[in-house]
């Protein structure tokens, strides 16, 4: 059975900050969504694995968000934490249509 995916806007492209994080709820779910200095947006689950710290506060240095709780060093692109730390979040893929800036989540 084929996954379907749903598009969810989170905001507008224009009124993001540049390296610094955005909270969204969609659902459940707590998302991180940032724009990276290089202008890519990037989505990830908003909790380091490590003690629970909320990524869309930390600092921002190309791909990675370090937690401000306890400054592990995560990568917004396959979601991994730096060696010698150990864990992951989920990431999720964005989509820029115009000046919208949209997660996909899969259907449940």
């Amino acid at each position: 059975m084929e996954k379907t995916q749903r598009r969810i806007f989170v905001g507008n492209y224009s009124e993001l900050p540049k390296k610094l994080g955005k909270t969204v709820i969609i659902g459940d779910q707590e998302v991180a969504v940032f724009k990276l200095a290089s202008g890519d947006i990037r989505a990830i689950e908003n909790r380091c694995p490590h003690k629970g710290g909320v990524l869309a506060e930390g600092m921002v240095s190309g791909d990675h968000v370090f937690c401000p709780m306890h400054d592990w060093k995560i990568s917004m692109v396959d979601g991994k934490a730096q060696a010698p730390d150990e864990g992951c979040v989920q990431t999720y893929t964005t989509e820029v249509t115009e000046d919208q800036v949209y997660v996909l989540m899969d259907q449940k």
